[in-house]
């Protein structure tokens, strides 16, 4: 454990102010560029630069790239290519609209390079009911998961600050889980991963200076699952993750097909006269965890992405007891 602090340090050091240092700059060469998008829930016409995901994947390489020269370990290849590779499609849906199935299908690809290293167990572990062995069966569960960690915080990337906020609180939840159960190794490998989209709500939070993306969102959903299946907690990284879920399962069960949000005529959220968000009367909308939210009445943005952090505080204290669950059962 003590060896393993120095390569800690460092690489979460690097994750952190590759990210703090370089967002500045990519936001000014995007504008440049007028590569910039429309902040819809901005009463003023305000641009926002896009795609974050550039210094997003860069901290994330080279940090991961420190751990590597010190430990040496195939789990950290396999983790990085992985998310590499997220990025790449999302980066190409950022520049090119794909349709509804683009993202899905190709991050199947992203999960292969956990497939080849061979950094993965074959049991799937649960709390109280102990673990269940599906050797053949979790090839597809490591393609499936990428997948859908990396798609569903895209879902929730539709406000200032969201998407990095809440991975910030999710993968630090996943990092104090994999301490917990002594996976130390697998635990120093997934804290850049915090520090980057710490570092990134810099510049994500309200009034945002740039978006990440689908290349960041991407990014950081499949940087995420990678860790999830090398570190074998998948059913407790699902439930420090479990707001991003339920809005993801939320949309796709009103909308009945896989599709991009911006293919969606009904919003789900509409603004007041002061700009506040209220939850639309359309019922042809999707419903999303943000249109629960308001329900209860309309709040401004900065309110709507508080209870949603509230809502990853409280999942990621529920991993940490499952962790404890797993540990008793064990």
């Amino acid at each position: 454990m003590i060896e393993l602090i120095l390569p800690a340090i460092v690489s979460c050091i690097v994750a952190f102010f590759v990210v703090f240092a370089m967002t500045p700059l990519l936001i000014k060469f995007l504008e440049k560029r007028n590569l910039t998008v429309k902040d819809m829930n901005k009463k003023e016409d305000t641009m926002i630069a896009r795609p974050g995901g550039i210094s997003i994947v860069a901290g994330i390489i080279l940090s991961e790239i420190v751990l590597y020269a010190f430990l040496q370990l195939n789990e950290i290849l396999a983790i990085t290519l992985t998310t590499f590779t997220a990025f790449l499609i999302g980066y190409v849906d950022d520049r090119r609209v794909m349709g509804g199935w683009f993202k899905p299908v190709a991050l199947a690809f992203a999960a292969i390079p956990i497939i080849v290293f061979g950094v993965y167990g074959t049991d799937l572990a649960f709390p109280i009911f102990g673990t269940v062995q599906i050797p053949v069966l979790y090839i597809g569960l490591i393609i499936f998961m990428i997948s859908i960690t990396g798609n569903t915080i895209n879902s929730i990337d539709v406000l200032n600050g969201v998407a990095s906020g809440f991975m910030v609180i999710a993968s630090f939840s996943l990092s104090v889980c994999l301490f917990i159960m002594q996976n130390y190794e697998v635990a120093i490998i997934s804290l850049p991963l915090g520090f980057v989209s710490l570092a990134f709500y810099k510049y994500h939070k309200i009034p945002s200076k740039i978006f990440p993306g689908d290349s960041g969102a991407l990014t950081l959903g499949a940087m995420y699952g990678a860790i999830a299946i090398v570190g074998s907690v998948e059913i407790i990284a699902a439930v420090a993750l479990l707001p991003a879920v339920v809005n993801s399962f939320l949309f796709l069960s009103s909308v009945k097909q896989i599709v991009e949000h911006r293919q969606i005529k009904g919003k789900p959220v509409e603004h007041t006269d002061d700009f506040k968000l209220k939850a639309t009367n359309d019922k042809t909308a999707p419903v999303t965890l943000v249109r629960l939210i308001l329900a209860g009445g309309p709040l401004t943005e900065k309110q709507v992405g508080f209870a949603i952090f509230k809502l990853a505080i409280f999942s990621g204290i529920l991993a940490i007891i499952t962790t404890f669950l797993m540990g008793i059962n064990s």
